[in-house]
């Protein structure tokens, strides 16, 4: 083998100079050291990244070449390539990202360790990704990319800080447009609350509070209710279509309140509250089960009080519960009847005493508003009472129960003492009628669903 020795290569003539010729090898032994005083090129760095035309539709990318992305006509996606080698790079900017959204697409490979893809969601937003191993996959080579959120519509929206809220008090539809490249800000805090039910007719149960379901996101920090802690939900760019239950009517004096109706948000289904219960002559309407179980009526006499049995919270069963049972009414004689509160979802409905109805079972609180509200709270026992020929010197109607339920109601000097209505999205429920042929039960309040997330 040949050995030249020489201090400095310079040209003959003009300012090239070529070593070998196609297809030579050149070696670099161990513990050579090549400074580079000057400028590089063609060495596979990514400041040697081939710049391609303007891209107007999805593509597989190619290894060491770079991509202006146009979204403007629509989202696009950029596919990685399959069965990368270490030191591989790409590299993107996405022209028109605030508009539609790029897609880079894995391609089975991971990024930065995760099994997401990559969006870029802003306006120019660039990324370069070098590949490194198996186990941490593409990862940035750069810090070029601006952070991105959701951003969605629907509902009415308001901010608290770095959150946006948006309050749905009516069915409608939560439309994403742009989900963001960090996984946690994909995340939603949600409340969802069924419709509360109606309270029973002539003596009737208190109504029992819609079901109330909530989950705070990793990203967020305000004061939830004690019962969060249901599924939590990472969104992507779609439409989501949100239902909001209706309130259940008051039943008059030969049925039960109606039940509420669901409400309902991607996955998560919150039962309806079940109606406030009835006794008419001859036999026994028993209270219904549902998100909160409606409040039982008791019979004309100790005799029939057993058949008129509370209606069931939690039902169907979720964790944690959605709502509690509804309270027992008055195991009085003659026409000494107290019917139970419907069950909210902080507490069970109350009893019925000797003197007055049951009061509704508590909402619960939280502050995924940025306030803190309470919400789902049960209806109030109607009973006998006040000045009348049904019962002399009988019992008042329970009160509703904290968080929007309706008040039960006693016959007192009024015609038609019908229950009192819970209170419009808080999926509270009515109370119990008085002791009239004309006195229904009061109207379940309607549900409400309400979506958090980060999004600046």
């Amino acid at each position: 083998m040949s050995e030249i020795k020489v201090n400095k290569l310079s040209s003959r003539t003009g300012n090239a100079v070529t070593l070998g010729t196609s297809g030579d090898t050149f070696t670099i032994p161990a513990g050579v050291t090549l400074t580079n005083s000057g400028t590089a090129t063609g060495f596979g760095s990514d400041s040697d990244i081939s710049w391609q035309a303007v891209q107007t539709a999805d593509f597989t990318a190619v290894a060491g070449k770079g991509y202006f992305v146009d979204s403007s006509g629509g989202a696009k996606t950029v596919t990685l390539p399959a069965s990368p080698s270490i030191g591989d790079t790409v590299a993107v900017h996405a022209l028109d990202g605030a508009s539609n959204a790029v897609t880079i697409a894995r391609n089975s490979s991971n990024i930065q360790g995760g099994t997401d893809n990559l969006t870029l969601g802003s306006n120019y937003a660039a990324v370069t990704l070098v590949y490194s191993d198996a186990a941490n996959g593409w990862v940035k080579h750069n810090d070029e990319v601006p952070p991105s959120f959701v951003s969605a519509t629907g509902g009415t929206e308001t901010t608290s800080g770095d959150f946006k809220i948006h309050t749905f008090n009516s069915s409608s539809n939560f439309v994403i447009s742009n989900i963001s490249d960090s996984p946690a800000n994909n995340e939603v805090s949600y409340l969802v609350v069924a419709g509360g039910a109606g309270g029973g007719g002539d003596r009737g149960g208190g109504g029992g509070a819609g079901g109330f379901r909530e989950s705070k996101s990793g990203a967020d920090s305000y004061s939830s209710s004690p019962l969060e802690g249901t599924t939590n939900i990472s969104v992507t760019a779609q439409t989501y279509p949100i239902t909001v239950g209706a309130g259940g009517a008051g039943g008059n004096s030969s049925s039960v309140g109606s039940s509420g109706a669901n409400s309902t948000f991607s996955t998560i289904t919150s039962a309806g509250g079940g109606g406030g219960g009835n006794s008419p002559p001859g036999g026994a309407a028993v209270a219904v089960s549902g998100g909160s179980g409606g409040g039982a009526r008791s019979g004309y006499s100790s005799s029939l009080s057993p058949t008129c049995s509370v209606g069931s919270g939690n039902t169907p069963p979720v964790s944690p519960p959605q709502g509690n049972n509804g309270g027992r009414g008055y195991d009085g004689v003659a026409a000494n009847t107290q019917s139970g509160g419907g069950g909210g979802a902080g507490a069970v409905g109350g009893n019925g005493s000797s003197n007055q109805g049951g009061a509704g079972g508590n909402g619960v609180a939280t502050s995924i508003t940025g306030s803190s509200v309470s919400r789902a709270a049960g209806g109030g026992g109607g009973t006998d009472g006040g000045a009348s020929n049904f019962q002399a010197g009988g019992g008042a109607g329970g009160a509703g129960g904290t968080g929007g339920g309706g008040a039960g109601n006693n016959n007192g000097p009024t015609a038609t003492p019908s229950g009192g209505a819970g209170t419009s999205n808080t999926g509270s429920g009515g109370g119990g009628g008085g002791a009239s042929t004309g006195a229904n039960g009061g109207a379940g309040g309607s549900g409400v669903v309400i979506l958090r997330y980060k999004y600046q």
